[in-house]
């Protein structure tokens, strides 16, 4: 009996050590193959550099940086080279709320009127009825509204002026993804811990998770030796370094950066349910609810590559977008600023994770990645090229733009002239939402000038509509339409859609 005792234990040793060659054997091979696919798949996006981290079971099994941080220094980016989080920070700042949830400062379903009572919306009853969690899931109503913070006015500007924002549809009845919710939230933490946002994430997020290289503000990180340079891609082709902008008052929504060193931190955290060296930093029931569907998300909100994934249903939980796919539920999200990309992606029954840092405009080489990722460390599946796919796919919507575009060209009226002499459209012009833009006549061209020092240069278009062109010049190009009174003077301007009043 001894024998047979000792000759199974000898069996099961055997065993047990030729499934771990072969779980090592299998690592190697998967981060291998994802090695070389990102190596033979940024070229094709002309992506100027990005960095890469995948974990599994709170174990870093890949990190490695590619490209440069900047197409004039060409100096490498690495897995230290400081990035945009952009509205991958979205998820730490509903983490931050749940520990002010958990230390019983507030609820989850608080009503905000009871925790910042100047906070009002232009639909009263919305005003009344919103709660903490609202704030957090894109459902509240209203529109886009990013000039707010394009335009770099303070969180407590923007709050003010949301009053203003007239419903884009009824209270919690859709979604559109907008990001003034989260500078509220952000206000929303203040108040309650008596601390700024700012504060708050670094001493309860940050510094308990040793991200020493993490920042609220780009501007922030001057001292570090790597930091990524923005780039743009003009006509298709052309890639050049742009401007880093501290916009200022989004910061809950979008203004952390970090390196992939230090993100994998963070991932490793979110992994471990909220668990830091065996510390608790949220409790568990309250963690979970980050992660429940709490909105559902249109096919007209959701990522173009659905067309690709194919979801039998898309939703938002607390700073997430989650989906299904081959049967497990994503949760992942994009973050996007002038040149910069960054995309965290998780599978969390297999306690999968995946986070990409990049400094090329709107590269959609983070899908790609994750979804590749994804395919290989879930379902053991190498069998797709999601970069070639997901290229093609991103170049017909491109082209669809550019038809739509040309359809617009088409449209114009030639041989027209203003109904006024140029120094008539000039003045000062106020919108309540806003603020102000003033347009003058420079050397025969009209210039708009916005707050935060953004403008546009006109030219005329067909009678009182002009195209101008911004001083950002990967801003694109607006549409400027004059109104006349009977009178024939100037009384509103639109701005694609923006209405301002002569004042």
């Amino acid at each position: 009996m001894k024998k047979l005792i000792a000759l199974n234990v000898v069996i099961l040793f055997l065993f047990q050590l030729v499934s771990a060659q072969k779980t090592s054997k299998d690592l190697a091979d998967k981060t291998g193959l994802f090695d070389k696919y990102i190596q033979s798949s940024y070229p094709l996006w002309k992506t100027t550099g990005l960095a890469v981290a995948v974990v599994k079971d709170g174990k870093v099994i890949f990190k490695k940086g590619y490209g440069v941080t900047d197409l004039r220094t060409n100096q490498p980016f690495t897995t230290s080279t400081i990035s945009f989080c952009a509205s991958t920070t979205k998820a730490m700042t509903a983490a931050c709320i749940a520990m002010l949830v958990d230390e019983g400062k507030l609820k989850w379903d608080d009503k905000l009127k009871n925790i910042l009572p100047e906070f009002r919306l232009y639909d009263a009853y919305v005003s009344d009825e919103i709660t903490v969690r609202d704030l957090l899931r894109h459902n509240a109503g209203l529109g886009n509204g990013d000039l707010l913070w394009l335009f770099g006015y303070s969180s407590e500007e923007i709050m003010r002026r949301m009053r203003y924002m007239k419903p884009a549809y009824s209270f919690r009845s859709s979604f559109i993804y907008q990001n003034l919710m989260y500078v509220v939230a952000g206000e929303v933490i203040k108040k309650v811990s008596g601390i700024p946002w700012h504060e708050f994430i670094s001493k309860r997020i940050f510094q308990p998770l040793g991200m020493n290289h993490t920042y609220t503000l780009f501007k922030l990180s001057a001292a570090e030796p790597s930091r990524m340079t923005p780039h743009y891609m003009y006509d298709d082709s052309i890639v050049k370094p742009i401007e880093a902008i501290d916009f200022g008052g989004y910061d809950p929504a979008g203004s952390v950066v970090s390196c992939i060193d230090d993100i994998t931190k963070w991932m490793q955290f979110l992994q471990d349910s909220a668990q830091v060296n065996g510390q608790r930093l949220i409790k568990a029931e309250t963690f979970s609810e980050l992660f429940k569907p709490q909105s559902f998300v249109t096919p007209q909100e959701f990522y173009p590559t659905q067309a690709k994934t194919h979801p039998h249903w898309t939703t938002y939980g607390l700073g997430w977008f989650q989906q299904d796919y081959r049967g497990k539920m994503i949760q992942f999200h994009t973050g996007s600023l002038d040149g910069a990309i960054a995309i965290f992606g998780s599978v969390p029954e297999e306690k999968l994770s995946f986070y990409f840092f990049g400094n090329l405009d709107h590269s959609e080489i983070r899908h790609a990645l994750m979804w590749k990722a994804i395919d290989l460390w879930s379902f053991n599946d190498n069998s797709r090229d999601w970069s070639t796919e997901l290229y093609q796919h991103y170049k017909g919507l491109k082209e669809a733009g550019k038809k739509a575009e040309k359809e617009k060209e088409a449209k114009r009226v030639l041989n027209t002239k203003p109904s006024l002499p140029l120094e008539s459209y000039a003045g000062k012009f106020t919108n309540e939402t806003y603020g102000d833009a003033e347009i003058s006549l420079n050397n025969g061209l009209l210039t708009v000038k916005f707050p935060n020092n953004i403008s546009l240069k006109l030219e005329h278009w067909n009678y009182d509509t002009f195209r101008g062109a911004y001083n950002y010049d990967w801003y694109g190009k607006a549409y400027v339409t004059f109104g006349l009174n009977e009178e024939g003077k100037v009384v509103q301007v639109d701005f694609d859609g923006v209405v301002y009043q002569k004042q």
